[in-house]
């Protein structure tokens, strides 16, 4: 079997109404398409590299057949029970498979598979999603390891549920919608669960003399953390190199943060004075990590020692 693209869903700032919509919970993990023929399973994630020495335990008969390509997300949890990216990163990060058992029992994963592509020597991306589903659902093998995505009829009610128990988001699907190889459309779309927070800037990095990210911190008994770097936002050009302009009038030779974190080498510091609002999907600050996909929503005039972790 040749490895493929992946469907992609499409980002959406609003969840689809309407009966011809099914709605998922959208993983915090590593897209993965298993593919088995001649007894064999092999992995390959969106980018078609191949992971199969990286989940010896997804290697077992996913479904009731002698052949199949099945896609779906492989998570990893935190300590929490949430979906973690950074776990399941330990795991599809390795290099040496060496290590691979010694992972395999400190990051235990999931394999939580959505779609059926083809069964049996039969594609099936033509077919609508409700057909695909009937099928996988019918022969899914389900184990510790291995389970079906719930689909649900209420969008809104299930997105609830997300930001209830903080989780990433969810996957709305036009139940007539085929699979169409490395393509990405509104017939998918996601909806993420954002975090917001009110941080105080405290450097920056340039590129062609123009800052380029700013370096992101909240107080924690009296001392300036650092919980991010952010590089994309709302902010056109324009409003960059106003900003470079702005933060050459602030600058200092001292570090404000008391972290000594690797995205701070090379940069500029300045006074911490600055505060702004900042959107992101996961932040396990607990954990010592910083915010992951952070986006710069504006500048806010509040008390920079107002910005604190709680």
């Amino acid at each position: 079997m040749k490895p493929i693209i992946p469907f992609e869903p499409v980002r959406a700032e609003t969840i689809p109404l309407g009966s011809e919509w099914t709605h998922q919970l959208k993983w915090d993990g590593v897209r993965i398409l298993a593919y088995r023929e001649s007894g064999t399973t092999r992995l390959f994630n969106r980018q078609l590299r191949e992971r199969t020495g990286q989940y010896p335990e997804l290697l077992a008969p996913l479904l009731d057949a002698e052949s199949y390509i099945v896609d779906g997300e492989v998570v990893a949890l935190a300590p929490d029970g949430k979906p973690s990216f950074h776990e399941v990163m330990r795991r599809d990060g390795i290099r040496r498979l060496d290590r691979v058992p010694q992972l395999v029992r400190e990051v235990p994963v999931f394999y939580m598979v959505f779609d059926l592509l083809e069964l049996d020597g039969v594609a099936l991306t033509q077919l609508p999603l409700t057909e695909r589903m009937q099928r996988l659902e019918a022969r899914l093998l389900p184990s510790s390891t291995v389970q079906l995505v719930q689909s649900q009829t209420d969008g809104a009610a299930l997105f609830e549920v997300v930001r209830e128990h903080g989780l990433e988001g969810i996957v709305s699907k036009r139940l007539d919608s085929a699979y169409p190889q490395g393509g990405k459309d509104e017939r998918w779309v996601k909806v993420k669960n954002y975090g917001d927070i009110i941080a105080v800037i405290g450097g920056y990095t340039t590129r062609d003399n123009t800052v380029n990210a700013l370096l992101a911190g909240v107080y924690h008994e009296g001392q300036l953390r650092f919980i991010g770097k952010v590089g994309t936002g709302k902010l056109t050009r324009a409003d960059w190199r106003h900003l470079t302009t702005t933060l050459a009038t602030i600058g200092s030779d001292t570090c404000p943060f008391v972290d000594h974190h690797p995205e701070l080498r090379g940069a500029s510091w300045v006074q911490p004075l600055l505060t702004a609002k900042i959107r992101f999907t996961e932040w396990r600050w607990q954990e010592g990590r910083t915010m992951r996909h952070p986006s710069l929503q504006a500048f806010v005039e509040v008390p920079p020692e107002s910005c604190t972790l709680k």
